[in-house]
């Protein structure tokens, strides 16, 4: 247990790390040195549990997304009769992709300009499958406790609902970019989709 307690305290600084190196410097400016240097860790160290900086950036994009599910699950837990609460969760976290300076976004739009490389298009497809399976997963949730009718087809709507997230990112990372349709709008817009089918 201990080895697997180092792994997820290594783990956790790498990405805490990555992070804040985003934030100060962007995407193409970090090395691997940088990532040493500000989190302490020796080369080995870090080399043990990844291969690049690339990697831990996919790390970055998956972390939230798997906190987006736990929140949502989370509401889901307690009880909810409305899938209101639920997507709210959701919809908190996607008002964080409206920010250009959101790290995932940042992250996202790094990798996207190096899809040729096989790796990252392979890191970035099963991001997106993560992210579709997710997405039909909430709404079968909201399906099985009656609040999404079951005429809902959760596979288009999935991938919808991804369609819609992943642009509303990319339009947050062009600059002046007019945006009508917030983010705090995606929630309800996605319910009235939802329920009216």
């Amino acid at each position: 247990m201990k080895q697997e307690e180092r792994r997820q305290q290594t783990t956790r600084l790498v990405l805490d790390t990555t992070k804040e190196l985003i934030r100060d410097k962007g995407c193409h400016s970090i090395t691997m040195k940088d990532i040493m240097d500000k989190s302490g860790l020796s080369k080995g160290a870090i080399f043990h549990y990844v291969k690049s900086k690339d990697e831990i950036f996919v790390w970055v994009l998956q972390e939230r997304l798997e906190e987006t599910n736990e929140r949502f699950m989370n509401e889901v837990e307690q009880g909810r009769r409305s899938f209101d609460e639920p997507m709210q969760k959701i919809a908190e976290s996607i008002s964080a992709y409206e920010n250009a300076q959101d790290v995932t976004n940042k992250v996202l739009m790094y990798l996207l300009g190096k899809e040729e490389q096989p790796v990252i298009a392979e890191a970035l497809k099963q991001y997106y499958e993560r992210s579709v399976y997710l997405s039909r997963k909430w709404i079968e949730t909201g399906q099985l406790r009656g609040v999404i009718p079951e005429s809902v087809d959760a596979d288009k709507s999935a991938e919808m609902f991804v369609l819609l997230t992943f642009g509303l990112r990319v339009r947050s990372s062009i600059p002046f970019a007019p945006a009508a349709f917030k983010a705090q709008d995606f929630s309800s817009f996605i319910i009235d989709i939802l329920k009216s089918r």
